[in-house]
């Protein structure tokens, strides 16, 4: 490698901005190489997405996540991966919310939805769990169900009798990965609007 690359590869990752983040965006998965690109992650693939915009790595091991600071449509923001396993996801959400004191109206949670097709997403500024583990997690351990989420479409069971366990944590076709990418930019596109108090923009222009 040569010393043209090693400067150009420095600097592919831009300096965290200082200061306290007025936005915590999360999204929800499973750690590990077992369930990576699977359905259930797409939360985590749209997190990926976004620091790859914002020219960071969610690396740093803070509040049970892995986490990175980014400039969000120039809006300081925390972005979050827990790594507490989906079914506990509030643990992560509640540490970060406590320790820097942002209010629920300010977490914006991106997560999977079975009801929406892949490259689907819908856009929600409150409401309940609607049956979804990590939803259930955050609002039962935060008291709140008042934050704003991004719901990505991974695609509905095969058939009324397919296990719902084997189906999150299955992976995408060829053809849904593609889907997918699509889905995913539009969650990213979204949240640069959400934090810029933008969520109606947002919900009209990309809400299926």
């Amino acid at each position: 490698m040569s010393i043209f690359d090693i400067f150009n590869q420095l600097n592919k990752e831009k300096a965290e901005p200082a200061g306290q983040p007025d936005y915590i965006i999360a999204g929800l998965g499973n750690p590990g190489e077992k369930y990576e690109n699977t359905r259930h992650n797409a939360g985590f693939m749209t997190l990926d997405k976004l620091a790859e915009k914002c020219g960071v790595q969610l690396k740093k091991i803070r509040f049970k996540s892995l986490t990175a600071v980014a400039a969000v449509n120039s809006v300081n923001c925390l972005l979050m991966k827990p790594t507490t396993f989906m079914n506990n996801s509030g643990e992560a959400i509640v540490e970060a919310m406590n320790f820097y004191k942002i209010p629920p109206e300010r977490v914006i949670i991106c997560y999977d939805d079975i009801s929406l097709e892949p490259s689907h997403i819908r856009i929600r500024r409150k409401g309940s769990d609607g049956g979804h583990n990590g939803m259930k997690s955050i609002i039962y351990l935060t008291g709140f169900d008042t934050f704003p989420r991004i719901k990505i479409g991974v695609g509905a069971k095969p058939h009324k009798d397919y296990n719902l366990a084997d189906w999150v944590l299955s992976r995408f076709t060829d053809e849904e990965k593609k889907l997918m990418a699509e889905g995913t930019e539009k969650a990213v596109s979204s949240l640069e609007l959400m934090v810029k108090d933008k969520t109606s923009e947002a919900m009209n222009k990309y809400n299926s």
